[in-house]
């Protein structure tokens, strides 16, 4: 459970480090590489801990996994904020080919 905690507080800090919702004094291309390297490390540690069975990084990276879900919902949250506001702003964005 300790190592679940510590996965946690890593990931959701490192999320909150470069910004959830927008970059903290990077450009939009560095702050994307930065999201793009946390997955690719997080994958590559889920596999070393399959792989070799230890259960302490399984723990972590079930941490992780709970911080990283945690951010991406105060991302989204944030988002599904701005739109509303932009709704009632009168604002309307056109849509493209997927809806978004």
């Amino acid at each position: 459970m300790l190592y679940t905690l510590i996965g946690f507080l890593i990931m959701f800090g490192a999320l909150a480090g470069i910004g959830i919702t927008q970059p903290r004094g990077t450009s939009i291309k560095t702050w994307c590489y930065g999201y793009l390297a946390i997955a690719i490390i997080f994958d590559i540690l889920v596999i070393v801990a399959l792989l070799n069975q230890y259960s302490w990084l399984i723990e972590t990276l079930l941490g992780l996994a709970a911080g990283a879900a945690t951010g991406l919902g105060i991302h989204v949250a944030h988002h599904i904020l701005e739109e509303e506001n932009d709704e009632q702003d009168g604002k309307t964005k056109e849509k493209t080919i997927f809806g978004f």
